[in-house]
This record gives structure tokens, sequence and C-alpha cells, in this order.
């Protein structure tokens, strides 16, 4: 019986490196094929480590691109976007766990509802509205329509309801009123769950790509996932500056998860989680 088990768990173990390696080699592929001269990216037979190792690539990259516009913009779009997401994500989920009203359950259930929409049948309707409001071709076009999203308002429900409505009623009684209850009490002992929203939220609207698409038309205003996508040419495409500005772009979530890493494995977040 142990043999048995002992051989499942090396299959499985050998299967699980495979997968890993799988999904792992395009990654590697791209870092390093942007440590390469253009000389050597189309070589035969094609290497996965480069012969002459440069820096060149970013420096291009960083230079051409101007790189710092394109980041302040995004990262302007995704910290504004992801503390307010935050914000009306956990007061909505603390209101939707602890106020005893029918009409909240009805309208859990529509904010429910909407997860099960593609987000490309809300899209007309939304810009329709941006450009009521005079927001397109603006930054805060892309950072109004994405603040409310039904997987934080979940999380902030399922955790508040965890919360003893004791606590609540002992803070009541000692003169607290609402708002600070939930700043001062609420809030501090989510500290999990607004670290990991923020981790999925900062993931959402840095690589988001098909939104900013649509609003921004400024090559000012693009953010770094739209300004990529221009340099790709319908004829011809500039593959070391491809490269190096994709690898660019994903520092940011890399350092993000290095980070913050086990707050994600805290909660135990799953990854089909919608925006």
């Amino acid at each position: 019986m142990m043999k048995r088990y002992r051989g499942s768990t090396i299959l499985m173990t050998a299967i699980m490196a495979i997968l890993a390696i799988a999904y792992l080699f395009p990654v590697l592929w791209l870092l390093l094929s942007s440590f390469k001269p253009g000389s050597e990216l189309f070589s035969f037979p094609l290497k996965l480590f480069p012969e002459e190792f440069t820096l060149d690539n970013y420096k291009y990259a960083w230079s051409t691109m101007e790189f710092t516009k394109y980041v302040l913009n995004t990262s302007f779009v995704t910290i504004v976007a992801t503390l307010l997401t935050i914000m009306a994500s956990a007061s909505c989920g603390y209101a939707l766990a602890k106020y005893k009203y029918k009409w909240l359950s009805v309208f859990f259930i529509c904010i429910l509802a909407t997860t099960m929409l593609p987000t490309e049948v809300i899209m007309n309707p939304t810009f329709t509205v941006i450009q009521k409001v005079g927001l397109y071709d603006n930054l805060w076009g892309l950072i109004i329509p994405s603040i409310n999203t039904a997987t934080g308002i979940f999380m902030f429900r399922q955790f508040f309801m965890t919360v003893p409505d004791d606590l609540l009623e002992a803070a009541r009684i000692d003169g607290a009123n609402e708002g600070r209850i939930f700043f001062r009490l609420m809030l501090p002992i989510a500290k999990p769950i607004i670290i990991t929203l923020a981790i999925f939220s900062f993931q959402w609207r840095w690589n988001d790509y098909i939104w900013p698409l649509i609003v921004i038309s400024d090559p000012n205003k693009y953010t770094i996932q739209v300004a990529i996508r221009s340099i790709v040419g319908a004829d011809n495409i500039d593959w070391v500056l491809l490269l190096s500005a994709s690898v660019i772009s994903l520092l940011p979530m890399v350092l993000l998860y290095a980070v913050f890493q086990r707050y994600i494995m805290d909660t135990g977040a799953s990854s089909g989680l919608k925006d």
C-alpha cells in the first residue's frame, strides 16, 4: 500500500513538473529573447540562450516608446481605480453582510448576476454613458466604470459575515457611529481581503487593453498595453522593441506578486474570479 502511494505521488509530481515547464517555457523564451540582438532572433537553428547578451534592447525600448509617459498614465489609472475599488467594494460588502433589509438580498443577487454577462455586452452602453458625461479620451473614463466589481463585493461580504454581530453591538454601545465602526473596526480586520483585492485590481487595470483602446484616442494618454500594441504594424514588426517593451510591462506585476503572494495564499482566493 505504501509503495503504491509513493508511486502515485512520484507520478503526480512528475506530471506537475512537466506542466510547470510547459507553462514557463514561453515566458522564459520571451525573457531570454529580450536580451538578444536583432540578428539572433530569427537565426537558424533557434537557440534559447543568447550568444551575445545585451541590454541595449531595453534602452532602445525606453527611449523609443517614451515609457515614462505610458507608465505614469497606467500607474495613475491603476492606483486610483484600485483605491476606489477597495473602498466601494468594502462599504458595499459591509452593508450586504451586516444590514438586515430584504431588498439588500435582491440587490446582492443582481450583483452576482452581472458576473454571468460577458464584458462585451456591457461595453456598448458603458461607452455611451462615458461619451454623454464627457469622459471620452479622458483617463477618468477608464477609472470610473471599473470601480464596482462583483468579485470585490462578494469577497468583502463573505468575510464580514464571519465577523460576530456582538462585536458591532459592543462598539455601538460604546458610542461608536456606523462610520467609525466601518473605518476603525471592520476595515483593519479585513486587511488580508484588502490586499488580495488590491492585487487583483492592480492586475486587471494594469493589463487592461480593450477598454483603454476604445476610450482613449490621444497617443499621449495611452496606457502601456495600448502603447505596446501600437508598435505592431500591418506589414512589419520591430521584434526587438516589442519583446523588450513586453518584459518591461510585466515587471510591476512580477514584483507585486513576489511581495504580496503570501496574502493571496492566506485568504484562499481562487483563480477563477471575474472582474
